[in-house]
């Protein structure tokens, strides 16, 4: 069975065969389907990820999807096939634990706006409450109190194309470079005032 299956179901094939993309995916089953484990470009992009969408749902099907966030590089990867995350007191609503509790299916949708990149992740997640496994997940020095952590165990992923994402950039990121900019435009200024004083020129 490829990998892709547990996207593409017998209901969503019949809709590709519809539409006319069938024949596509199909040949990417042929060769592999979706990646089952990690690989360096998953990696490279957990690492700068510091904001996520977990669904779950309920043992008869109803979905819910939770945001979470951190530092950069919160979701840390376990080994090849298993995430975690610390996972920080909320509102205490439950609604992810609970879910997870009766059903163990789960989804992780990661977004990169400023460089235009999305990448989904199916799996199976659970939820530790041992503090080792919290100690190890929790960042260091990260101003939050953790309740528990989120272990998920990938079953295949994929990386989307860039269509229709509207490119976006992070707070820190564009003050830093604001920053840089006004430094540069400091240090002309006054090299300018420098060779105006240099030849006599008024300021």
């Amino acid at each position: 069975m490829p990998s892709s299956d547990i996207a593409f179901s017998p209901a969503v094939k019949a809709v590709q065969a519809v539409r006319g993309s069938r024949e596509i995916y199909a040949r990417m089953e042929a060769r592999d389907g979706f990646p089952t484990a990690a690989t360096d470009e998953l990696a490279d992009f957990l690492a700068e990820v510091d904001t996520a969408y977990l669904a779950t749902a309920t043992a008869d099907g109803q979905p819910y999807a939770q945001h979470r966030g951190g530092r950069r590089g919160f979701i840390r990867l376990i080994d090849s096939k298993t995430l975690g995350f610390a996972d920080y007191r909320g509102n205490r609503q439950y609604v992810t634990t609970g879910n997870l509790a009766e059903n163990d299916r789960a989804f992780l949708f990661l977004m990169d706006y400023a460089h235009r990149r999305r990448i989904k992740i199916w799996g199976r997640a659970w939820v530790s409450q041992d503090p080792a496994v919290i100690a190890e997940l929790m960042p260091e020095d990260y101003r939050a109190k953790p309740e528990q952590a989120i272990l998920f165990r990938i079953e295949a992923w994929d990386a989307n194309c860039p269509q229709h994402i509207p490119q976006k950039f992070d707070a820190d990121d564009i003050a830093t470079a604001v920053a840089r900019l006004e430094d540069r435009i400091a240090a002309l200024e006054a090299e300018n005032a420098a060779l105006r004083s240099r030849i006599g020129e008024p300021r």
